[in-house]
């Protein structure tokens, strides 16, 4: 029976530990932006690397 109490401390005490680090997480700003990094993957890092069609450039 005295394991029950252990078990319950310790997850009482980890659970707690968890909900510090969620509230110092929020507190810091790290979920404000959850869109641009998603998002910031799909963008094109060379977007000036597009060429023109070299055939419609020949001169006559």
């Amino acid at each position: 029976m005295n394991i029950l109490v252990v078990l319950i401390a310790v997850s009482l005490m980890l659970a707690f530990g968890f909900l510090a680090a969620f509230l110092w997480a929020m507190n810091r700003g790290q979920y404000e932006d959850t869109h641009t990094p998603a998002m910031r993957m799909l963008l094109d890092e060379n977007q000036n690397h597009i060429t023109s069609n070299p055939s419609s450039s020949t001169e006559n």
